[in-house]
């Protein structure tokens, strides 16, 4: 891992980032209400970028997240993004790609918020949260468009945070740059920013 933890430290002094190795801004604490880092046991941030764009604006992180599913030897590694700003006001809400198990769960009553004029990126996406109505105003057709063509995300949102990741997937540290600019594409999505 010290060859991962040198080529992020490059990318962010590339893009002007800080970057630290361990967990020194407390993202534990800021993210324990989201459901990625509910899962598992053994949970750890590792390899953090962090550019603070403004006193307003955003504060952006992107790290590596890991965890030990119950009874796994193996740890699940991914990469991802996180954004704080007050320019958001997102509803509690979990947006991930659709399975066989959520397909199957729906006939047991499992929630998935789909929309009829978006036949396509119902079939793709599980979206789910407490506030229906809330959720179903930010998901704008800019919105459904974007994650229609851009399939395989995970996006949770609460208040003025918000996750962008594929589970389960470390990005290689030449693809961590794409991320960030994901990240910033949904951000000003959610927040009708330009990008």
């Amino acid at each position: 891992m010290e060859y991962r933890a040198e080529r992020l430290w490059q990318l962010a002094d590339r893009l002007g980032f800080t970057f630290s190795k361990g967990d020194e801004y407390g993202l534990q604490r800021w993210l324990e209400d989201f459901r990625l880092t509910s899962r598992g046991r053994d949970r750890t941030i590792a390899n953090v970028l962090r550019e603070q764009q403004g006193l307003h604006e955003y504060d952006a992180y992107l790290f590596d997240f890991s965890y030990r599913e119950f009874g796994a030897k193996q740890s699940v590694h991914q990469t991802v993004f996180f954004l704080h700003s007050q320019r958001l006001v997102l509803p509690e809400l979990c947006l991930q790609p659709e399975s066989l198990l959520h397909k199957m769960g729906q006939l047991f009553g499992w929630d998935d918020i789909d929309f009829v004029r978006f036949p396509k990126f119902s079939r793709q996406y599980r979206l789910t949260g407490e506030d229906e109505g809330y959720i179903r105003h930010h998901f704008t057709e800019d919105v459904l468009n974007y994650f229609t063509l851009h399939k395989g995300w995970s996006v949770e949102g609460i208040g003025y945070y918000l996750l962008v990741y594929k589970k389960g997937v470390l990005l290689p540290p030449e693809e961590v740059e794409q991320l960030y600019r994901r990240g910033l594409e949904v951000y000003a999505l959610f927040s009708n920013q330009p990008c």
